[in-house]
């Protein structure tokens, strides 16, 4: 069910929020934008989303002089947890592949400490 879905955004090992302080380095209207389109994978899914490879979906947003992209993942019982794992300006046709391996790093490094964290 789309009310359950929630963004995360992913944290490093010394708790810095990559996507969240891109986000915030934004002008008001693109952070806007940006934010808008979570919502519309929040409320509509991965449908609206574009998948790139294994579990890292892109979602893409015009903001008003330049194109952003948060590259993400679903995690969670039933896939309600919609974690944010990288966001870029884009300059270029296609998704670099360097984001995606960190997007993929960074999934992987998420899961390792949810791991470790459990009872």
């Amino acid at each position: 069910m789309a009310a359950n879905r929630r963004w995360r955004d992913y944290r490093t090992r010394g708790g810095r929020r990559p996507v969240k302080e891109f986000l915030d380095g934004l002008s008001d209207s693109d952070a806007a934008a940006v934010v808008a389109g979570m919502r519309d994978v929040q409320v509509n899914g991965n449908r609206v989303a574009r998948h790139l490879e294994g579990e890292i979906y892109e979602l893409r947003v015009a903001g008003d002089r330049q194109a952003f992209r948060v590259l993400y993942a679903t995690e969670g019982k039933g896939n309600q947890i919609l974690l944010a794992l990288e966001a870029f300006s884009k300059k270029t046709q296609k998704t670099p592949n360097q984001a995606i391996r960190l997007a993929k790093r960074r999934l992987t490094d998420w899961r390792s400490r949810a791991r470790s964290n459990r009872p």
